[in-house]
């Protein structure tokens, strides 16, 4: 997470669909954002968003009177991207989690929000042969909306995690904002070590001893901002495969197995590991601040559906850099 000392969106108002544990509640208040509203149907991530904004989110989504949301400035949603990725069945708008996006359309041909900033997987892009994504831009003009979107990588914005996710920002045609330029990389100058947990402050149990660990390469000395293979367990599948803290985290998931699942292993202190999920945490920008659910499992499974805060941070102030300029609010 960026320290911004200018408030850009100070006396603004957004809502938080798809809340999630509150990534984009947590970006767009560090820009002086104030949130009128949440929705989240998951009871584990209610439960966690509750204990970090001291606010329970509504619930389902599909069953909220859009007329009784406040109204606001900015609608934030990160909504489901299980139905998109590529790592699911990719069944899209024939699985009701795609089809939550209606509900998202239903809210904007209500209320009218000025801006609306969403986020999914990479995959959306590309799904059903680009269908999907000209469906969603379709439903958005016609709702009176320009349309602009562009995939970032987040080790691009400083955080050292490969997590390629499509991010979409639509101004309400009246304002007449024609052109949105995403932010532009930044320099890595911080690898997953700079973001692991004294080794005192990690619990034996989670270190992995096994006679099938087989390392292909032996120095580990070289950083870079891609992901460094070292090695496999067992027979080096998805959660099974052991990297450099010296190089950038593979993508976090919400699901997967094997012995390093969710996270991916890692070589360190000469010993092998899955992070822990406060280093999942750091790798998507959340402040030590930030209070993880005792429930490990969920913990994981929150961090690996969640946003990253910085990328989101650098996309808001963009937005709210483009929307002082037209003096719309």
């Amino acid at each position: 997470m960026i320290n911004i000392e200018n408030k850009l969106l100070e006396n603004k108002t957004f809502i938080d669909l798809f809340a999630g544990i509150g990534g984009f509640r947590i970006a767009l208040e560090s820009l002086g954002a104030k949130c009128v509203y949440s929705n989240e149907i998951d009871k584990f991530a209610k439960e966690a968003y509750y204990n970090n904004f001291g606010e329970l989110p509504d619930d389902d989504i599909t069953k909220v009177d859009e007329k009784s949301i406040p109204n606001h400035d900015i609608l934030c949603a990160g909504f489901p991207c299980q139905a998109f990725s590529i790592s699911g069945k990719q069944k899209g708008f024939n699985d009701n989690r795609g089809n939550l996006f209606f509900d998202i359309a239903r809210i904007l041909k209500y209320q009218k929000t000025k801006v609306v900033f969403m986020e999914n997987v990479k995959n959306i892009v590309n799904h059903d042969n680009g269908k999907t994504l000209n469906t969603i831009k379709k439903i958005m003009n016609e709702l009176d909306y320009d349309f602009y979107y562009k995939i970032l990588n987040a080790s691009d914005y400083g955080i050292p995690q490969k997590r390629e996710r499509v991010y979409i920002v639509c101004f309400r045609k009246d304002l007449n904002i024609k052109k949105f330029n995403f932010p532009k990389p930044i320099e890595l100058i911080n690898h997953l070590e700079d973001f692991l947990l004294e080794e005192n402050q990690v619990p034996n149990d989670i270190y992995i001893n096994r006679n099938d660990i087989i390392m292909n390469y032996l120095k580990d000395n070289k950083y870079s901002n891609k992901s460094i293979r070292l090695g496999i367990v067992n027979k080096g599948g998805q959660g099974e495969r052991i990297y450099s803290t010296k190089g950038v985290a593979i993508t976090l998931s919400a699901d997967g197995g094997g012995v390093f699942s969710k996270t991916g292993g890692y070589l360190i202190n000469g010993k092998y590991r899955k992070l822990m999920p406060r280093e999942c945490a750091r790798i998507m920008g959340y402040p030590d601040s930030f209070k993880i659910i005792d429930n490990k499992n969920q913990a994981y499974k929150q961090f690996g559906n969640s946003v990253v805060i910085d990328v989101l941070q650098y996309i808001a102030i963009e937005i709210a850099e483009k929307i002082s300029y037209a003096n719309i609010f």
